[in-house]
């Protein structure tokens, strides 16, 4: 890993053409966070036993979970703690894999299936377990429902509650028919689906500060606005910064969607990608309940998918919408709004108070990259869309990994993880090409 090329240039870029340096989005989010002081820029040089590049869930939680084990823990950041998505996401925290459980069988076999299943599930539990052990306060309710957008994939929707529930006895999911949905979301525009009551939903910043704090007081170093720009790879690993240097015994990337150049095999296979949502005015009980009767989060089947949900002061907070290219558009709102109000016409005159946009990351399967990338340099990225509970977890079987206890690692790094075609230079027009396709079988109800 040394130098990155323009081209990777380029993809850095994306720490800082939607963002002023060391400021937050103007989210909803950040207007209700629990706000932390600003951590140091990295100075001259230090010696960890472990260095994290990233202080989104991945990177805090491995840190944390280093620390715990008495690693001594340097965390390099190159914006603030929980800037990118971990800070700006939907806060759906679901067990599953962007993949039916039944293709994971075929593809991994039931060994590594129910491996996969086991880990989907400890996911969640990762996030409530550090909530309550570090009295994290992220507004954390339970409930997530999944609703078709096309009637005819409601039957299928139904039979995988059925495949979890007799071949891996999760009872947690309630099946929904279109009149059960209908009650449940306040529009007629879904034809059923499921209520998935073992999965949840927080305030994803808030969350992110919370494991910076417990991070802090079980001993890591955190160092924002110092962004990473060489690795040299060895043992010692060297990480090098604008203004300073990190000499590891081991390295963690914990990059996601803001990889850039750092390495150029996880960068072929792990793609950023752009969301929006916005933030309604408060809407009041009685309306927010009319929209959404049950204090859940909701996803539907739709390619460029809706995910909304109530706010603790009830507002709809809405993801959807779909932008490609580097820069965010100009008029989220006016971008946001529109599938919005397919579903609920009656916020049409609600005023939008807050719109944020950000960079999450895609695999070509929809599976996260495990990798080592040396015997002292592990990633874990790539979480297409499940990355509160995944990327939680995944700091923690990382640091197990680091510690010697690697059998949860082994079996992510086999799932297999393709390249983009093109690899990093020209996978993104073929990206443009695929989701825009997509995106109109959404608009022809394909």
């Amino acid at each position: 890993m040394g130098a990155r090329t323009s081209a990777a240039e380029h993809l850095m870029n994306l720490l800082y053409s939607n963002d002023k340096r060391g400021e937050y989005p103007d989210s909803w989010y950040v207007a209700t966070a629990d706000t932390l002081a600003r951590f140091p820029k990295l100075k001259g040089a230090l010696k960890a036993d472990v260095c994290v590049v990233g202080a989104g869930f991945t990177g805090l939680s491995t840190a944390l979970h280093l620390a715990e084990r008495g690693f001594d823990v340097i965390v390099l950041e190159a914006q603030r703690v929980g800037w990118g998505a971990s800070g700006r996401n939907g806060g759906q925290v679901s067990g599953g894999w962007n993949k039916d459980q039944s293709e994971l069988e075929k593809m991994q076999g039931m060994d590594d299936a129910r491996h996969l299943f086991n880990i989907a599930r400890d996911s969640v539990d990762s996030v409530r377990t550090l909530i309550k052990k570090h009295s994290i306060e992220c507004d954390l309710r339970n409930g997530v429902a999944h609703v078709e957008w096309q009637a005819r994939h409601v039957a299928e929707g139904h039979q995988t509650a059925e495949h979890l529930r007799a071949v891996y006895g999760y009872e947690q999911m309630e099946v929904l028919d279109r009149s059960a949905a209908c009650e449940l979301l306040g529009t007629e525009v879904y034809h059923g689906g499921t209520l998935d009551w073992g999965a949840a939903h927080i305030h994803p910043l808030n969350f992110a500060l919370g494991l910076a704090r417990a991070a802090v007081a079980a001993g890591v170093r955190i160092f924002e606005q110092s962004e990473v720009s060489k690795i040299n790879q060895g043992s010692p690993v060297n990480v090098v910064t604008g203004r300073g240097r990190v000499e590891a015994d081991f390295l963690v990337l914990g990059c996601n969607g803001y990889l850039g150049g750092l390495s150029p095999k996880i960068a072929a296979k792990v793609m950023p990608i752009n969301n929006f949502i916005v933030a309604t005015e408060p809407l009041g009980q009685e309306l927010a309940e009319a929209l959404i009767a049950k204090d859940i989060a909701v996803a539907d089947s739709k390619f460029v998918v809706n995910y909304f949900r109530r706010s603790a002061d009830n507002r709809m907070l809405w993801g959807g919408g779909e932008s490609y290219g580097w820069k965010f558009p100009r008029d989220i709102r006016a971008l946001v709004r529109k599938p919005m109000l397919e579903v609920y016409p009656q916020l049409q005159d609600i005023k939008l108070e807050y719109a944020w946009g950000g960079t999450l990351a895609i695999t070509m399967n929809r599976m996260p990259v495990f990798a080592r990338l040396g015997p002292n340099v592990l990633n874990a990225s790539g979480y297409s869309g499940h990355g509160v509970a995944l990327a939680t977890l995944a700091g923690q079987i990382t640091a197990d990994a680091i510690a010697g206890q690697a059998e949860k690692f082994d079996v992510l790094e086999r799932v297999p993880s393709p390249g983009f075609p093109g690899g990093t230079l020209l996978r993104w027009p073929g990206l443009v090409l695929a989701m825009s396709w997509y995106a109109l079988r959404d608009r022809l109800g394909k």
